[in-house]
């Protein structure tokens, strides 16, 4: 049963009003209003460039604001470091976790702040502190475990208690806390949160994903070019009330799916068999066609398309591009017109120390000039080009990737596959961590690819991004493929119990 959301001003632990932060000539924050009240969940949404990040920053004393005020508990709060920050009371976890994972669980907790006698640290009073910072969340995480050896969701648990452990916490801020967990992680985590909510928590949840935000938060706040864009209860607010106010804009649909004729098959893969996963995977894909492959993480699906894509080695079985029967290179792939958006966008989709015009027009340096020199004017253009197409929002085909948001990242290592002009698109987790109108952007994008006769096959762990884009829908469990089903045949319910072999 969820809190009541709070209309009293004076009845909110955290308070935000007028709050502006400027870098330079660009305005981050421009009078934001904000509150929370003790026992409330309250979401903090936004597209890429919002202000989420810098709101965030200045209540866990990373950043200070040039102007406005915050009050916690009544008085002003003012960190100036986040020192000051958790000694108030407010804690934050940040999305990209920090810990060591060559300590403890309890070590990780305690650290920094480890009790201590004549210079020695007291290990009896470590565990102790650590299992009194656990209990709260009701999981049975063992606390002399190595935090490298915990799945992802075990160690976001292990960052909240170290938050619980180290301040007199009250207000704790979660930061996309569910962009690497599977989907009964998610509910392990929400239960936690409803828990130190029961208890009088002050929680500031920012994500992403609407559905998770609609099942967790008591209320909302949006953000939109560094405002307040609206602000209410949850209950009985549909996500489309929120994509509007987020986006500044009606959004007809999330999901466009224009009426289309699947033709020749482009891509069959027979038995296929890697390393470790997957298993067995077999599968026709059309031109005309978007397919979409569910499961669990560590079902094999990522491994799936690094081998069809030959990233990694196939042990057994076939992979058929056209008229092409066999294993390839991933140069030989894509001169055979298959392309491959990795879901680790900063580690091997993009050069994000590289500018725009050098990611989009790596893989065809080739056509942009003669005897082996580039023509810059002529990369500058084909770049110009393509960030107008795809509506990539930058300072110019110059500025580096690595300053870009999110989803404009996205756009430009999808670029390089159109700009390749390839027939078979690979798209491997193509919307994790971008915000709803970058989403809906990439989903245009889709739908136009495959009425434009391209064949689409995406990796998934959003349930409604497949069942809303895909024309097929298969599950894989286990490293093994299951048969690809119409997607209006679906829905959400099913995949997930096919998915755990429920």
């Amino acid at each position: 049963m969820t809190t009541p959301y709070r209309q009293d001003r004076g009845a909110a632990r955290l308070q935000v009003r007028g709050l502006r932060k400027a870098f330079g000539a660009t305005v981050a924050l421009d009078g934001v209003e904000l509150e929370v009240a003790p026992g409330q969940i309250r979401a903090i949404v936004g597209e890429n460039g919002a202000g989420k990040s810098t709101l965030l920053e200045i209540l866990a004393g990373a950043q200070r604001a040039d102007a406005g005020e915050i009050l916690l508990e009544g008085a002003p709060y003012r960190p100036r470091r986040p020192e000051d920050a958790r000694r108030a009371g407010v804690a934050m976890v940040h999305q990209e976790l920090s810990l060591c994972p060559h300590l403890s669980v309890a070590e990780n907790i305690l650290l920094g702040v480890e009790p201590t006698r004549l210079g020695f640290v007291r290990r009896g009073e470590v565990a102790r502190r650590a299992a009194a910072a656990l209990a709260p969340l009701g999981v049975g995480v063992d606390a002399g475990a190595l935090v490298g050896d915990l799945p992802p969701a075990a160690q976001q648990l292990v960052e909240i208690a170290r938050a619980l452990a180290q301040t007199s916490c009250r207000v704790l801020i979660l930061d996309e806390p569910t962009s690497s967990l599977a989907a009964a992680d998610v509910e392990r985590l929400f239960a936690v949160l409803r828990r130190l909510r029961a208890e009088g928590m002050s929680i500031l949840y920012v994500s992403h994903f609407l559905e998770e935000v609609k099942a967790i938060a008591d209320a909302y706040t949006v953000l939109r070019d560094g405002r307040t864009a609206g602000a209410g209860a949850m209950e009985g607010t549909e996500p489309s009330v929120l994509v509007e106010k987020m986006a500044g804009r009606a959004v007809d649909t999330l999901f466009p799916r224009s009426p289309r004729t699947p033709g020749e098959v482009i891509l069959d893969i027979s038995g296929l068999a890697g390393t470790l996963r997957p298993t067995s995977a077999s599968l026709a894909l059309r031109r005309g066609e978007v397919l979409g492959i569910a499961g669990l993480v560590g079902a094999g699906r990522t491994e799936l398309l690094r081998a069809v894509f030959g990233l990694d080695p196939v042990r057994r079985g076939t992979v058929k591009v056209g008229a092409y029967v066999g294993p390839a290179s991933p140069a030989r792939r894509l001169a055979q017109g298959v392309g491959l958006l990795s879901e680790d966008r900063k580690g091997e989709g993009l050069a994000t120390a590289l500018s725009i015009a050098d990611n989009l027009t790596l893989s065809t340096l080739s056509r942009l000039g003669r005897a082996g020199f580039v023509s810059t004017a002529r990369q500058r253009e084909v770049t110009a080009r393509w960030i107008s197409e795809l509506g990539i929002r930058c300072q110019g085909p110059e500025q580096c990737v690595g300053e870009l948001s999110g989803g404009n990242q996205q756009k430009v290592a999808l670029g390089r596959l159109l700009l390749h002009d390839v027939d078979v698109f690979l798209l491997d987790e193509p919307t994790r961590g971008i915000d709803v109108g970058s989403k809906a952007q990439i989903y245009g994008l889709v739908d136009r690819l495959a009425l434009a006769g391209k064949a689409v096959l995406v990796v998934s762990s959003y349930l409604p991004e497949l069942l809303g884009i895909c024309d097929r829908v298969a599950v894989m469990r286990r490293g093994e493929l299951g048969p690809a089903r119409p997607a209006r045949d679906l829905d959400a319910h099913a995949v997930l119990m096919e998915a755990t072999g429920s």
